[in-house]
């Protein structure tokens, strides 16, 4: 084995270990006494009435370069090429507002905020989706397996989902936030 390939072993060992510490210690979701599916069934309940949205899951394509026009350099890097933004960086992580989480790539509907939970790892965290919106695959890049999740519409990469998150589900949908764009509920 490669030097360089034992170290980012190492390193990467470490690291999911240090996130999976912070996740166990993690706030719960203030809407624990509501259940997964009535969640994930009233999801449209929380979302903002003249919200722009996809209104279907119909995959969409488009040219690499149509993405990279569309799209903020960040967001293309994690939506098209599988890429991580730093942890802590994004706004989203501390947003607190009622509202939808929709694909920054298509404008899908992926998570709501009461789906939402502090990880304490640096990036916005669900213990649930809105139904049917993601595919998974295994990622092998840090030589251990994890789940990878895309958006069912556009392709994009969000994140990974891990189960060291909070009941009621366990799951932690770790999710970039330059992936996403949050849409806040109007009164």
């Amino acid at each position: 084995m490669h030097r360089r390939t034992f170290l980012r072993l190492i390193a990467g060992s470490a690291f999911a270990g240090i996130l999976t510490a912070r996740a166990q210690f993690a706030k719960t979701p203030s809407s624990s006494s509501k259940t997964v599916e009535a969640l994930q069934r009233d999801w449209k309940l929380l979302l903002a009435r003249d919200a722009k949205i996809a209104s279907d899951a119909t995959p969409v394509s488009m040219t690499d370069d149509g993405w990279q026009r569309v799209l903020s350099p960040a967001a293309y890097n994690v939506l098209r090429h599988e890429g991580t933004e730093r942890a802590f960086t994004s706004p989203l992580n501390d947003e607190h507002r009622r509202g939808v989480f929709a694909c920054a790539g298509c404008a899908l509907p992926l998570f709501t905020s009461d789906m939402k939970f502090d990880s304490g790892t640096g990036w916005p965290s669900f213990f649930t989706t809105i139904p049917n919106v993601f595919v998974t695959k295994t990622d092998t890049k840090l030589l251990y397996p994890r789940t990878e999740y895309h958006c069912v519409k556009c392709g994009g990469h969000h994140g990974h989902v891990f189960d060291d998150g909070p009941q009621p589900t366990g799951q932690r949908w770790c999710n970039n936030g330059v992936a996403l764009r949050f849409i806040p509920l109007t009164t």
